[in-house]
């Protein structure tokens, strides 16, 4: 099992938009170090969902449905797309002020790569973040 955590802009697609669909393909990336991360997911793998930009939060989990696959926005085949499900709400949603003032989260990819869009984490990190948001 591995952990990942996932940003999108919420008026671009947001949490509530992935849990009305019920899925998603998650494209679009054009970063090669979150396209490695993209084909490092595997099904089951579990997924934090971050609204980036005006809210700047985790809320919600997510999991990895389909391994990674050729991305159909792209033309280039070195692009590859994912899918994900929604698992459930965070029950708080668990802010990026949150996550900077604990001393446990310190050296998370959030923190260090605050611009990439598809990130691990490690499992210590992510049970951080679970009794956080829940």
């Amino acid at each position: 099992m591995q952990y990942w955590l996932v940003k999108s802009e919420p008026g671009t697609y947001s949490w509530a938009d992935l849990v009305q669909d019920g899925r998603t393909c998650w494209d679009g990336v054009r970063n090669f170090q979150a396209r490695n991360n993209l084909k490092q997911m595997q099904p089951e793998d579990l997924v934090l969902f971050y609204h980036s930009v005006s809210e700047k939060a985790i809320v919600g989990i997510a999991k990895v449905d389909k391994s990674a696959y050729p991305d159909p926005t792209a033309d280039d085949p070195k692009w590859v797309a994912v899918d994900i499900v929604p698992v459930r709400d965070f029950k708080e949603p668990v802010t990026l002020d949150q996550i900077k003032k604990d001393l446990r989260l310190e050296n998370i990819a959030l923190l260090r790569q605050s611009r990439l869009s598809v990130m691990p984490l490690k499992p210590e990190e992510y049970d951080v973040l679970l009794a956080l948001g829940n």
